[in-house]
């Protein structure tokens, strides 16, 4: 694609946040070239902020962007569809503090911008391009977390899970954005949590908006949603759904290989910054080079 997008028709949606349980409005409007994804709290005489690496906040269970005091959390659903939608350009305007949640995955907002439409701008597309590899992790974990970027042609990510439970266990799985691939394999994937995790989860203040409605809950051996699983590995596939939403603070597409070991919001926002931080890892090239 060579040129810069934005959507065509603004939309609308509405629900709670994951973990205040606060009634949300977000409308998401067409923004000129250059803009990348602009948060915009109209609750606080519509303060921005940008989805940019310098904002991150906060990385425990979301990603919460932060400038000046005021937040805007649990961005990396909604932005992880902008980016497997190849829109480039929005404003966001939210009411509250926490994007909604929706049904715990990705698939209401592509939905949303499938429907709204998309639009190229008079301006060329940019892609932060990967030189050399750059890795970070937590090793001194048994077994050791761990995430890296390498170069390639392309935007590919290799992940792998690992959880002591007989639905999860490992599970691995590579994905690009090559033939629709996001919008069929991973923006279904849903969030998820341990039932018996909740209560000290909510008395930390988090996942306070969180059912069945809007995650998968899984008990010591099993769902509790009666409908069960959208894909048998449903939960590596919603782990590279946030990985795609993280990076796409970068601004622009990357150019790169991702691999990720039991990674979290973390680790990603940790990659993204270590990798920025090094001039010499990457290049911004044009769609027209």
């Amino acid at each position: 694609m060579a040129r810069q997008t934005t959507i065509k028709h603004e939309f609308t949606a509405s629900g709670i946040g994951l973990h205040s349980a606060s009634p949300v409005n977000v409308t998401v409007k067409p923004a000129p070239a250059y803009t990348g994804y602009l948060f915009r709290r109209t609750d606080l005489n519509d303060f921005e902020i940008l989805a940019a690496p310098e904002y991150v906040a906060h990385v425990s269970y979301a990603t919460t962007l932060m400038r000046s005091g005021v937040m805007i959390a649990t961005v990396e659903h909604l932005l992880s569809a902008l980016a497997g939608c190849h829109i480039d350009n929005v404003i966001i305007e939210v009411d509250s503090l926490e994007v909604p949640i929706l049904d715990g995955s990705s698939q209401p907002w592509v939905d949303l911008l499938s429907a709204a439409g998309r639009i190229e701008l008079p301006a060329s597309r940019a892609y932060l391009r990967v030189l050399k590899r750059i890795e970070v992790g937590e090793p001194h974990l048994s077994p050791p977390r761990g995430m890296s970027i390498e170069p390639a042609d392309e935007f590919r990510i290799t992940c792998t899970i690992d959880f002591p439970h007989p639905l999860i266990g490992v599970q691995a799985r590579e994905v690009t954005f090559a033939n629709g691939q996001y919008l069929s394999e991973i923006a279904p994937a849903r969030t998820f949590g341990f039932v018996d995790q909740v209560e000290a989860l909510r008395k930390s203040g988090l996942s306070r908006g969180a059912s069945l409605e809007n995650a998968i809950a899984l008990t010591k051996d099993g769902v509790m949603n009666p409908e069960g699983l959208r894909f048998p590995d449903e939960f590596v596939r919603h782990k590279m759904l946030d990985i795609i939403g993280d990076l796409a603070l970068c601004g622009m597409p990357i150019l790169g290989h991702v691999r990720a070991t039991r990674s979290g919001h973390g680790l990603h926002t940790m990659l993204l910054s270590t990798l920025l931080r090094d001039r010499s890892a990457w290049e911004v090239i044009s769609s027209n080079d």
